[in-house]
């Protein structure tokens, strides 16, 4: 048996997540493999590295910072989001991230990156790039329109979301038995046709893998959401979602909504601790 968690992104959605992992962490339960791409990587590694309320602290505590969601970032630097105060500044002064815990856990940990050139999902593990995780991290988080690729071994990478929107797959054929997934929207959420697709070609042209998998990203998720609930409904996968219903975009800042979505996630999470437990061992 290998126990594993599957963490979706959803931006600012990512609190839910948050308040998943904090229950996690009360608990002292931890699993032998796990993936996330974009939002969903940022938790998990604050739960490998075992700092509880770290989430928390990072994403709402921070989210009125002037830089952390700016316009005026977008404009002269084209990140809507304040990715160096984010992967740089909070992690190594703000709020200490602990890469000797990190670098100790003995978890796999695995980021899923998509490559802007050929549009393939790229994964990469822990124990093989563990000096370099923040900007790979950094990397799976860099939304087109508002963040800039990065570029990490010879590859110009971003959101990992595009590519592989939840990467079960990657997870079972990573030989997960027992994979446990959490979504940052509510049962039988469907995802439309990106309204950015159309303009995307005007600032990503140098980029064909990313204006490619936004073209189909829409159908590409819906496609492992069919596939999710179809393993979810057979009992071989075991999934926590919001229980119920939030409207909220990616880009959210009152902190009441976020500190109400974070808290319904440990919450969730909470309630479900026997079904967990029983799933994750048997």
């Amino acid at each position: 048996m290998k126990s594993g968690l599957i963490l979706e992104g959803g931006g600012m959605r990512g609190v839910y997540t948050g308040g998943v992992l904090e229950k996690f962490l009360e608990e002292k339960l931890f699993v032998d493999y796990i993936i996330g791409v974009s939002a969903g990587a940022c938790n998990a590694s604050s739960y490998v590295s075992r700092q509880s309320g770290r989430n928390r602290e990072v994403t709402i505590g921070y989210v009125h910072h002037p830089d952390y969601i700016s316009v005026k970032n977008l404009l002269l630097k084209r990140e809507l989001f304040g990715m160096n105060l984010i992967f740089d500044e909070i992690p190594n002064r703000l709020v200490p991230f602990d890469y000797k815990n990190f670098n100790k856990a003995t978890e796999e940990f695995v980021v899923g990156t998509t490559d802007c050139m050929t549009g393939e999902a790229i994964y990469y593990k822990k124990n093989e790039h563990a000096d370099d995780i923040l900007s790979i991290v950094r990397a799976s988080s860099s939304i087109p329109l508002m963040a800039r690729p990065v570029e990490y071994n010879g590859r110009m990478l971003m959101d990992g979301g595009l590519a592989d929107p939840l990467p079960i797959r990657k997870a079972l054929e990573d030989e997960v038995t027992r994979p446990v997934i959490i979504l940052t929207k509510e049962k039988g959420y469907r995802k439309k046709k990106n309204s950015f697709a159309r303009i995307v070609p005007t600032f990503y042209r140098q980029f064909p893998g990313i204006i490619k998998n936004l073209e189909d990203w829409a159908i590409r998720y819906n496609a492992t959401m069919e596939l999710i609930e179809k393993m979810e409904a057979e009992g071989t996968v075991l999934v926590i979602r919001p229980s119920k219903y939030f409207k909220m975009t990616g880009m959210e800042r009152d902190v009441g909504k976020l500190t109400e979505l974070y808290d319904l996630g440990y919450k969730d999470t909470e309630e479900m601790m026997d079904v967990i437990y029983k799933f994750i061992s048997h």
